[in-house]
């Protein structure tokens, strides 16, 4: 029987060992390096809304019988960043009525919601009726002061501020994914005064918003197209979000306001080219966080993806 020799044989051994750890580690990198390539081609793009937060700075009240201790930006700005922390890419909308209702708007007319909203990087805002307490030339100055802009397509503003400031609406690029943003007011008559609103005048909000849609779609290239109404869920009128959405064309999202309503999840209606438009509404008082994330896959295909209202608690 030929002897081992026992130095030549761990020797060898010892070759063996080092060259499966570098198959090994070969191959390790190659799997990390294709998950990594997935993982980059599968993108989120979160989007966090609120509406009628009316000045809520501070959270609500410990005695408030509803939702005692609730809100606050410094827990919206929180929880802002977590998000921003977790997705690809995020996009902050506010559906109108930001001011009022607190003294810090008696008190700084509507200049500290504004500082706020540009440290929390609010992407865009719609209007409110309460965003016209103070008149057109002070929300003007506000506007102004905003490193957002302010969308509006069914008002048309007597005041030459307004508008020089205000557009129609906006397209966010995120992830390589066009995005149309476009803002819509609730009908002013009965709620503003016209002293307030110097001559503001309220256009065919259906017209505009499927024209505005349209244009946002079909000549800007837009894969997803969001309204920012402050229209209410629901109104006598039926001019709200609910009928828009019926009556619409080339709409996917509606983010909603006026009627403060807590949507436990997003209603779903056909429009008219039988397709789906998702609304949603969180609300008030910034009690609670709208979040739907954009998931986008490997072949740029989008789905949108609802989550539960985040609670400011």
């Amino acid at each position: 029987m030929k002897r081992i020799d026992r130095r030549a044989f761990f020797k060898c051994l010892g070759a063996s060992v080092v060259a499966m750890a570098g198959l090994q580690a070969s191959a390790r990198s190659r799997i990390d390096g294709l998950n990594r390539a997935i993982g980059a081609r599968r993108r989120v793009i979160s989007i966090l809304h609120t509406n009628d937060v009316h000045s809520r700075i501070d959270p609500l009240p410990d005695d408030h019988p509803l939702y005692p201790g609730l809100g606050g930006y410094a827990r919206r700005q929180a929880y802002i960043n977590t998000v921003r922390s977790q997705s690809d890419a995020t996009l902050v909308f506010e559906c109108g009525d930001m001011f009022q209702g607190t003294p810090y708007f008696n008190l700084y007319k509507g200049q500290l919601e504004i500082s706020l909203m540009n440290r929390m990087g609010v992407d865009a805002v719609t209007f409110g009726n309460h965003e016209f307490d103070n008149g057109v030339e002070m929300l003007a100055r506000r506007v102004a002061e905003a490193d957002f802009p302010f969308l509006n397509a069914n008002y048309e503003f007597a005041n030459a501020d307004l508008r020089r400031l205000v557009r129609p609406a906006h397209v966010f690029e995120r992830c390589g994914i066009r995005i149309g943003v476009m803002g819509l007011g609730v009908v002013l008559d009965g709620l503003v005064t016209e002293p307030q609103l110097g001559g503001t005048r309220v256009l065919d909000t259906f017209a505009v918003a499927n024209e505005t849609a349209r244009r946002l779609r079909h000549d800007e290239g837009c894969r997803l197209v969001i309204v920012l109404s402050h229209m209410g869920l629901t109104m006598p009128n039926g001019i709200d979000d609910r009928t828009l959405a019926a009556r619409s064309r080339n709409i996917d999202m509606i983010l909603g306001g006026h009627t403060h309503t807590f949507m436990p999840e997003p209603e779903y209606v056909t429009d008219l080219d039988g397709r789906t438009v998702m609304i949603n509404q969180v609300g008030y008082a910034g009690i609670n966080v709208g979040r739907v994330d954009i998931e986008v896959d490997d072949d740029d295909r989008l789905a949108l993806v609802p989550h539960p209202a985040a609670l400011m608690a």
